[in-house]
């Protein structure tokens, strides 16, 4: 049971309630991720102590932010294989999740993996940001957003920021060393109606890890012509 301790101690942390029911979901997610990853790319990390602490641990530290547990409406955007999005829902299924990824083959994954665990009020869609991020279905509905994609801050920013509601919070889960990448974004953030709040530290139980939780509040509405259109926003990040 030692993932079982693990997983409590890292809910305890964040003060979250943790129990047998939603251990086993994760254990279940875990398997469906060892089981899918050798059809499809859905992360490069294989193995049970890892994917513990580098994807389930990691996304529970979402809530070290507070303002997560007042917040009913969360999409995480670039979801891969379901971070930080499927761990949020497990351990506060009061939340309402959706869940944003470009690739087909990962939103089938996802769906098996809502069916297999039994979610509620959690939805995978299939489309890029820079599309929903204009639809006005989306655009603004957001209370929080949420991103372990592999951007930097600047890309980040206009792939996220526009999911947000006035008064909501853009959040990405960084590793260590984002000092210069926070300077490189702060005006691109700025001009997409976001505030740098904060930057939370966390440390990964059962390892030697230490990630960030960079908090953006969104203070304006954002401006229409953002985000721009696909391919634009890596291409030319805005200054």
């Amino acid at each position: 049971m030692r993932y079982f301790d693990l997983l409590k101690a890292a809910c305890n942390d964040v003060d979250l309630e943790f129990d047998k029911e939603k251990y086993e979901q994760f254990i279940k997610y875990k398997a469906l991720i060892k089981e899918w990853n050798k059809k499809i790319n859905l992360t490069a990390i294989n193995d049970d102590d890892e994917i513990i602490k580098k994807h389930f641990i990691d996304s529970i530290k979402v809530f070290r932010f507070s303002n997560v547990r007042k917040c009913k409406k969360i999409i995480d955007v670039g979801t891969g294989g379901g971070f930080p999005g499927i761990p949020i829902k497990i351990v506060y299924p009061e939340c309402d999740i959706t869940l944003l990824d470009s690739l087909n083959k990962r939103v089938k994954f996802l769906n098996t993996v809502i069916n297999e665990l039994e979610l509620k009020n959690i939805e995978a869609l299939h489309g890029r940001a820079e599309d929903l991020g204009i639809d006005k279905d989306y655009r603004e509905k957001y209370d929080i957003v949420v991103s372990r994609a592999v951007a930097n801050m600047t890309v980040l920013s206009e792939y996220c920021i526009p999911f947000a509601k006035v008064g909501g919070y853009f959040i990405a889960l960084k590793g260590p060393a984002i000092t210069e990448e926070l300077n490189d974004a702060k005006n691109a953030i700025n001009i997409l109606g976001g505030k740098l709040e904060k930057i939370e530290n966390v440390d990964i139980e059962g390892s030697e890890l230490e990630h960030n939780l960079v908090i953006v509040k969104k203070i304006k509405s954002t401006n229409r012509k953002y985000p721009r259109k696909a391919g634009i926003v890596s291409k030319k990040p805005l200054k």
